[in-house]
């Protein structure tokens, strides 16, 4: 599968031609299914949801001009059958995965049984925004904030510092971001977090991207980002 995990959405020229090489085609010719799941835990989720599929995001995903777009809700997917949905996705140009909170969203890629079929998806472009970025990684960097969403009684909330694992690296987003609610991604609070995790850390703004493609992983940038292990913080 082909990866392009975006902090902030297709901001930017350089991460809107990174994914037009991925698809191999223009936009204009490219068909998308956009996954709007992990912003439901969220007070006001569902209103964000709609500005993303509507294109009043601004986090850009959907409104880049597609040949057609299509919502894949993944709580909905365990209870129909597969053929209703399986083979639509496996004719998709692109895979939408909007931000929000990584725990319910990984959650609902395993339970669904996406998170199974993602490594057979050679010819899908995947595009992450913000959690649908990290829920691939090895590591949650949102856990301690995820596990206030989880409903009482629920055991969503185990293991919930891990990812899916299908990339070998980790990824920090928003990196000093201003405002309420992105405190901890100042590069201090960053650089702090990755010195304790055993797998190289990307730390990127909402300017950029990581590409991934087969073994080979690249830096799509117009802003800010670092590349941290725990024995260098530089990049």
């Amino acid at each position: 599968m082909k990866l392009l995990l975006t902090s902030g959405g297709i901001k930017n020229t350089s991460i809107r031609d990174a994914l037009v090489e991925l698809l191999g085609k223009p936009i204009a010719e490219s068909t998308a299914l956009f996954i709007p799941t992990a912003i439901y835990p969220f007070p006001g989720g569902a209103e964000m949801a709609w500005k993303a599929i509507s294109g009043n995001s601004p986090s850009p995903l959907c409104d880049l001009g597609w040949k057609s777009i299509g919502v894949l809700e993944l709580t909905a997917l365990p209870t129909i059958r597969r053929d209703s949905w399986v083979p639509t996705l496996r004719e998709t140009d692109a895979l939408l995965v909007f931000g929000g909170d990584v725990l319910y969203l990984r959650h609902w890629m395993q339970a669904s049984g996406l998170a199974d079929l993602l490594p057979s998806l050679s010819d899908t472009v995947y595009v992450g925004l913000s959690a649908g970025s990290i829920v691939l990684t090895p590591y949650n960097c949102d856990a301690e904030f995820n596990l206030q969403f989880v409903p009482e009684g629920s055991d969503m909330g185990e293991d919930a510092g891990a990812g899916l694992g299908l990339v070998d690296f980790a990824l920090r987003v928003h990196l000093d971001r201003e405002g309420e609610g992105f405190e901890d991604s100042t590069t201090a609070e960053v650089e702090m977090w990755a010195a304790g995790i055993p797998a190289p850390t990307y730390a990127i703004d909402d300017e950029t991207a990581i590409k991934v493609t087969d073994e080979t992983v690249e830096v799509v940038s117009e802003g800010n980002w670092k590349l941290l292990t725990r024995d260098t913080d530089g990049a």
